[in-house]
């Protein structure tokens, strides 16, 4: 059995690790969305609005309750009826 609870608290710790992991990451791509959504098309370079493109384009890949929990990692809102298709 000790054998077990090694592997059973290397799992636990593995699993911290990834949870931690996931909220880094979601901050990273609610503060992205926030930017992307706030950003004016014709003011940036054309490599910067392809980039916001990239972004956005797999941002709005992401399930609803994903990107939701992004937004509330990040702090950061998304006012209703803007979008993320294409920097404004």
């Amino acid at each position: 059995m000790p054998h077990r609870d090694q592997e059973i608290a290397m799992l636990r710790r593995e699993l911290e690790i990834l949870m931690g992991e996931r909220e880094s990451l979601l901050q990273v791509v609610g503060a992205a969305a926030a930017l992307i959504a706030g950003l004016d098309s014709k003011q940036l370079p054309p490599d910067a609005v392809a980039a916001a493109d990239l972004a956005s384009t797999i941002i709005n890949a992401l399930p609803e309750e994903t990107l939701q929990d992004a937004l509330a990692a990040a702090q950061a809102e998304i006012a209703p009826g803007e979008d993320l298709g294409e920097p404004a």
